[in-house]
């Protein structure tokens, strides 16, 4: 898979809020399958199966099996490199802008 592929594929996954919301579970630490789905009771347990694999597609849920449980974990790692490429970039242009303008409109002191 490409950069620019992976990218897209990342973008898309953060696109639902559902999806959002399981990453931020997992932010707190691994968590089965099935203490997903109690997390969320609104949705029966195929609905966040198809999430967790398009999560999965775009490498932000790595998962491993213990027995008869599957264990999702949160790869943070997509995740940085958008922001690194995107975010940050941006960032820092913003704060620059900001400096700029601070220091026009302060003027000089004299």
């Amino acid at each position: 898979m490409t950069a620019s592929h992976l990218e897209d594929t990342v973008f898309k996954a953060l696109a639902a809020p559902v999806r959002r919301a399981i990453l931020d579970a997992l932010k707190k630490g691994p968590k089965t399958t099935g203490a997903l789905c109690d997390s969320f009771r609104s949705l029966d347990r195929c609905t966040v199966m198809q999430h967790l694999k398009v999560l999965e597609g775009a490498d932000l849920v790595i998962f491993r099996r213990e027995g008869r449980e599957r264990w999702n974990h949160l790869n943070p790692l997509p995740i940085k490199a958008i922001h690194d490429r995107w975010i940050g970039a941006y960032a820092a242009d913003a704060v620059n802008l900001l400096a700029r303008m601070k220091s026009e409109l302060e003027g000089p002191l004299s």
